[in-house]
């Protein structure tokens, strides 16, 4: 006779160490998906970008233009980015993943992108509106050396987002950079 899904379940957790038995079940608890997760999840589909760069913030900014396919990817757990457009008239493609974690109650999310081989580390939070999303990360420019980069991402509605994202560096140099996103298809 074969045992259902349930007995094989409960005949294994029965032959478990206790501390080992509470340690799963910890596990398991950090790792289901909660209300960030679906505030996450609620950003997937086919997005367009329009960007303005100030490199100095007293000039006029550049303008590019782009567009990103958003997915949820590990069951719910991490939104998956892959953004693609031009920048200063060279082609320009990034991934970036966030997801928010559970033991630490923190947003995180990595960047990686074609101007450059580093991985970018973000760590952030959510504001009290449940539509903003602060991530900040510490990176080193070739050319203006330590810095901060930190986005604001602000979700105006369904369709619609703005992420703010500035870089401020030792040397007091400052730039800004914002993206305002538009979903024309929930596909992706």
């Amino acid at each position: 006779m074969a045992l259902g899904q349930s007995e094989i379940s409960q005949e294994k957790m029965a032959s478990i160490p206790p501390d080992f038995k509470s340690s799963m079940e910890a596990w398991q608890r950090l790792a289901t998906p909660g209300e960030p997760h679906k505030l996450l999840a609620g950003r997937i589909g086919s997005w367009k970008a329009k960007s303005k760069h100030w490199m100095e913030l007293d000039k006029p900014p550049m303008e590019f233009e782009g567009s990103c396919e958003r997915k949820m990817i590990l069951d719910g757990r991490f939104l998956q980015e892959d953004f693609s457009g031009e920048m200063m008239g060279i082609p320009f493609k990034g991934i970036g993943v966030i997801g928010y974690d559970n033991q630490n109650n923190n947003y995180v999310a990595v960047w990686m992108d074609s101007m450059s081989t580093g991985i970018y580390l973000f760590e952030g939070t959510a504001g009290e509106d449940g539509k903003t999303i602060s991530l900040e990360s510490c990176f080193n420019d070739p050319v203006k050396g330590p810095g901060t980069w930190r986005i604001v991402t602000r979700i105006v509605d369904e369709n619609t987002e703005v992420a703010e994202m500035r870089m401020k560096f030792e040397s007091g140099k400052e730039e800004k950079c914002e993206t305002t996103y538009t979903r024309y298809s929930l596909k992706h």
